[in-house]
C-alpha cells in the first residue's frame, strides 16, 4: 500500500469523525446558548440548569442520528476493506 493511499484513508478517518462530531456539537451549542441567555436573562445561575438540558439535547439528537451515523460507519468500513482487497499479495 503506497503512501498515497494511507493518506487518503486517514483523510476519510479524520472527514468521517469531523461529520459523526458536528450535529452533535452543533446542537449541544445551540442549547448551551439557549440556556445562557436564559440564565442571564433571569439572573439565575445555577450549573446544572445548564447541563441537564445539554445532556438531554445530546441523548436525542444521538438517538435520531443513530441510523446516519451507522450508515456512515458502514460505509467507512466498507470503503477500508475495498482498499485492503485492492492489495496486491506479495
Amino acid at each position: 500500500m503506497t503512501q498515497d493511499e494511507m493518506m487518503e484513508i486517514f483523510q476519510a478517518a479524520i472527514m468521517l469523525a469531523f461529520k459523526l462530531a458536528v450535529p452533535i456539537l452543533l446542537v449541544a451549542m445551540i442549547v448551551g446558548l439557549v440556556i445562557a441567555i436564559l440564565q442571564a436573562a433571569t439572573q439565575v445561575h445555577e450549573q446544572t440548569l445548564s447541563f441537564a438540558p445539554k445532556a438531554v439535547a445530546v441523548g436525542l439528537a444521538l438517538f435520531i442520528l443513530a441510523p446516519w451515523m451507522t450508515s456512515e460507519c458502514i460505509d467507512f468500513v466498507n470503503f477500508i476493506f475495498e482498499k485492503v482487497s485492492a492489495v496486491p499479495i506479495t
